[in-house]
């Protein structure tokens, strides 16, 4: 007669101070590991699964949260037992923690260096398969308003409105904003066309009184700020 323990497939299984709902109800929401907490999002799991080791599994194949973030929409509907409802619970959970950072003053992160503003995108933009080209809004102290997108495609002198990219700026009473945009081939390293637009950018900042910190273009696992090269900028 075989004695071993049966395996525990679901949640409903775990003994009940071990369930992760419970344990948020009793301990809060920063006693849970991200396996947990992504578990209470999927609900149930799969045979051989529970909700928390199918977390660990999407966790451990996307490489964390922000992995999940940039993951596309149809990869992640694709991972076994997720579909388009539990990836689209996943996206928006994210995304809503994402929000909130940038809507609480004192916990908004601030940008100081070319190295701040590249670590706000360049986890996200460097997986692109395209090109973006994405505004970050900065506060009177250079704290971080919204990062919003403007383009998705070529980004040319010829292609690019200036005038779109100080929209959100002046909806938001922005000061200051910093433009970024990705190169999919890898290779951050600016094009003519890249400082054509950057010049015009500029000079339509001072027209509009908003300052134009930088352009930062970002590669894979690089990135070059136009600002510190001199380039684009009087």
């Amino acid at each position: 007669m075989n004695d071993s323990p049966k395996p525990v497939y679901r949640i409903a299984d775990l003994a009940t101070d071990e369930r992760p709902r419970e344990r948020l109800a009793h301990l809060g929401a920063q006693a849970l590991s991200t396996s947990e907490l992504v578990g209470i999002l999927l609900r149930v799991g799969v045979p051989g699964e529970n909700a928390v080791q199918v977390g660990q599994r999407l966790l451990t194949t996307f490489k964390g949260i922000s992995g999940l973030h940039r993951a596309p929409f149809e990869e992640l509907c694709n991972q076994h037992g997720i579909g388009e409802a539990k990836a689209a619970q996943l996206k928006a959970a994210i995304e809503l923690g994402r929000r909130l950072a940038l809507e609480t003053p004192e916990e908004r992160p601030a940008v100081n260096c070319p190295a701040d503003a590249a670590d706000l995108v360049k986890y996200d933009m460097s997986a692109l398969e395209q090109e973006h080209l994405r505004v970050i809004l900065l506060d009177t102290r250079n704290r971080v308003l919204d990062i919003v997108e403007i383009y998705k495609g070529s980004v040319n002198s010829s292609q690019v409105q200036v005038g779109e990219l100080f929209k959100p700026a002046i909806r938001r009473n922005a000061p200051a904003l910093i433009v970024v945009h990705n190169h999919p081939s890898g290779d951050p390293t600016p094009s003519p066309d890249d400082v054509v637009v950057t010049r015009a950018i500029v000079q339509a900042g001072k027209l509009l009184d908003v300052e134009v910190l930088d352009h930062m273009i970002i590669g894979q696992g690089r990135w070059v700020s136009l600002k510190e090269r001199g380039l684009g900028f009087a």
